[in-house]
């Protein structure tokens, strides 16, 4: 297959070495809004360099993985669409709600194949847990926690352009409890604190931020975000059942440490990163989307379902703005 890519920063250099290193890729071919960006990663992986997107897409892509700054995703899906070529888009597929729905419908209306970048959906211990609840196995849930920890912040440049610790962070949560579950979230109460740097609140942002869910079962869904976790990259969730509880992430390289005698768990090294954690997700998730390009599987995270995070994030982001709990059916959708 021949693959392109646009945007070579951090998560598109990533998905860059991913993608030559899958076997399905006979062809790699990147573009970046810096041409010496995209000539350095061309070289370091023997793929092509496109001056743009556009020359891109009509070199002859049998698929097309979007990885740039959010505010080149949605105008760039669009031309994926409209050049009816398979399209992966990180998330979020636009930095605002209306355009979500909008893409949504355009989306629906053409038919290419779009594949959001949700990569939890294809962590093997978020799959173990959606299969515990699919089968029965923890009985009636009441209780799920989740929460994404970041070890260190991102350069403050990011934050006036991620849209917030809700839509940035915990919109990974949003769609993985979607996906455990199930179930739609119905009323949200969230809220935040700056503990750290300056530049979080002059972005209008928190660095640590909490959100009790209620889902449309009543089970209760507790959510909690941060920006400052030194002992490593913490991302986990705990379901629990009338019949028993699972949990994700809770192996030898939790960022976290015992404080009860003669306990030495967890034993292993931490991770500090969200790609060191993902990495063998981030390639399933590439190798199925290269399945749907190819029409052997449709879609296994819409623009829909990217639509239904946002959502939830939009909410939360109200709910800590007014200080008030929000149900969904406040926000937007279609």
């Amino acid at each position: 297959m021949r693959i392109g890519l646009a945007g070579v920063g951090r998560i598109g250099a990533f998905h860059a070495k991913t993608l030559a290193a899958l076997d399905f890729v006979d062809e790699l071919v990147v573009t970046d809004a810096d041409p010496g960006a995209a000539k350095s990663v061309a070289d370091e992986l023997g793929a092509e360099v496109a001056p743009d997107a556009e020359a891109l897409l009509a070199s002859g892509a049998d698929g097309f993985v979007i990885t740039t700054a959010t505010p080149a995703h949605a105008p760039l899906l669009r031309q994926g669409i409209a050049a009816g070529v398979p399209t992966f888009c990180e998330k979020p597929v636009a930095a605002t709600l209306q355009e979500t729905i909008e893409l949504t419908g355009l989306v629906g209306s053409t038919g290419v194949p779009v594949h959001v970048g949700f990569q939890r959906r294809f962590d093997a211990g978020y799959r173990r847990a959606r299969a515990a609840v699919e089968s029965g196995e923890l009985g009636l849930l009441h209780t799920i926690r989740a929460n994404t920890h970041d070890q260190a912040p991102p350069h403050a440049s990011y934050i006036p352009t991620s849209g917030g610790i809700f839509r940035d962070c915990n919109v990974h949560d949003f769609d993985i409890l979607r996906f455990v579950t199930g179930r739609e979230v119905a009323s949200v109460y969230a809220t935040g604190a700056n503990k750290g740097a300056d530049f979080f609140a002059a972005a209008g942002d928190v660095d640590t931020a909490g959100a009790l869910l209620t889902l449309d079962d009543r089970t209760i869904v507790l959510v909690s975000a941060t920006r400052y976790n030194g002992g490593g990259h913490d991302v986990r969730m705990e379901v629990h059942g009338e019949k028993g509880t699972i949990a994700v992430g809770l192996d030898h390289s939790l960022a976290m440490r015992s404080a009860e005698e003669g306990v030495d768990f967890p034993r292993g090294a931490r991770k500090w990163s969200f790609m060191e954690r993902f990495r063998p997700a981030y390639q399933a998730e590439l190798t199925a989307f290269a399945q749907v390009a190819r029409g052997e599987r449709t879609s296994p995270c819409t623009v829909r379902d990217a639509l239904e995070a946002f959502r939830v994030a939009e909410a939360c982001e109200l709910s800590r703005a007014e200080r008030r709990p929000v149900a969904l059916s406040e926000i937007e959708g279609i």
